[in-house]
């Protein structure tokens, strides 16, 4: 691992640092419940569309405290969605504090979270409109929106492997039904064909079934174009010598492929899932802003975003609703970078 954060930070700083802002993100989702200030379904009614709330080391006197800290906010508009800040009173921010009981990484609960306030409220992000705190939702949301894109593309991969590894090596008949199947996949635009198999189920689905429905959509419609390289490649190395000897004495055809030629196409596809990844993202992001994904009160950066469409005042008045989209750039920018970084590594021409 350092031989390659190596490499990798010596040919391609950007890439470097896309690693380890994709490390940063995935980190954030799996201790959400450790780092969310507040649950992602608790609501303030009192702070409906509150702004991100400031930190302070210097009070209204001028004097300087240790303990950062924020201000009280008071809705004093709500039709015009303004707010007073209460100088007045002051809200330390607090590390492992105690609340509300969660259960943390769905193995044991916890009232310890780690950072908040005692009195008062702190919303890093904001709220919305029902008052929950963006900042608690994003990183919950962030469990969905990321997971989908790992769990998409290693069920598409495996499918890729499987039916281009098979139409290559075997070749005749079997390559022409293969390929056939693949090119009846690949001939719909994807997005169209996506929200054609969403269509066909019915809308009052359970968050956990939308959830699988989508990874399963995802993988069907990903699946195609890599097994179509997958079978070149193939082709290709089937015709190596190390694999004509293998033949030669008598090894199984299960473990040729496995063992021999599919290895050998791992430099490829370990940029293309890099590069796939970012697909599956914006493929749940799109169906949940089209309200046909994950459902409320569960967040995920698409359903985040979806309040926004259409809206225009709360995008003139809260423009820190459409936090979630930066995040979603964030992340396929980042594993866009990540997948350049890999391809110049792995690129025998540059070893």
């Amino acid at each position: 691992m350092k031989k390659f954060l190596f490499r990798l930070r010596r040919r391609n700083l950007l890439s470097y640092i896309s690693f380890w802002i994709i490390i940063f993100l995935y980190f954030l989702a799996i201790f959400a419940d450790f780092i969310a200030p507040y649950p992602f379904n608790k609501q303030f009614r009192d702070y409906p569309l509150c702004p991100p709330t400031k930190l302070h080391f210097f009070d209204a006197n001028g004097n300087f405290h240790l303990r950062p800290f924020v201000y009280e906010y008071k809705l004093v508009n709500p039709a015009l969605n303004q707010y007073e800040i209460i100088k007045e009173k002051i809200c330390p921010i607090y590390f492992f504090v105690k609340g509300e009981k969660r259960k943390i990484l769905a193995l044991f609960y916890s009232d310890k979270y780690l950072f908040g306030t005692k009195e008062g409220k702190i919303f890093i992000f904001g709220t919305d409109m029902h008052g929950r705190d963006i900042f608690s939702r994003i990183l919950y949301g962030a469990r969905i929106s990321l997971s989908i894109g790992v769990i998409g593309v290693s069920i598409s991969f495996f499918l890729g492997f499987l039916i281009g590894g098979i139409s290559g090596y075997f070749g005749g008949k079997i390559d022409n039904i293969l390929m056939r199947l693949v090119e009846i996949f690949m001939m719909f635009p994807s997005f169209y064909l996506m929200l054609s198999l969403r269509a066909v189920f019915p809308l009052n689905l359970s968050s956990f079934q939308i959830y699988l429905l989508i990874v399963i959509i995802l993988s069907l419609i990903g699946w195609a174009g890599l097994a179509r390289i997958i079978r070149g490649m193939v082709l290709s190395i089937k015709e190596e010598e190390y694999v004509l000897a293998a033949r030669a004495l008598g090894v199984s055809t299960i473990k040729i492929i496995f063992k021999h030629i599919i290895p050998n196409t791992f430099s490829y596809s370990i940029t293309a899932i890099t590069l796939s990844i970012p697909g599956y993202i914006l493929g749940e992001s799109s169906l949940s802003l089209l309200g046909l994904g994950i459902q409320e009160p569960y967040p995920s950066w698409g359903n985040m975003l979806s309040v926004c469409i259409g809206n225009l005042r709360i995008l003139s008045t809260a423009p820190w609703m459409l936090i979630p989209g930066f995040f979603i750039f964030l992340t396929i920018i980042s594993f866009n970078f990540l997948g350049d970084g890999l391809r110049d590594i792995l690129d025998p021409k540059n070893w």
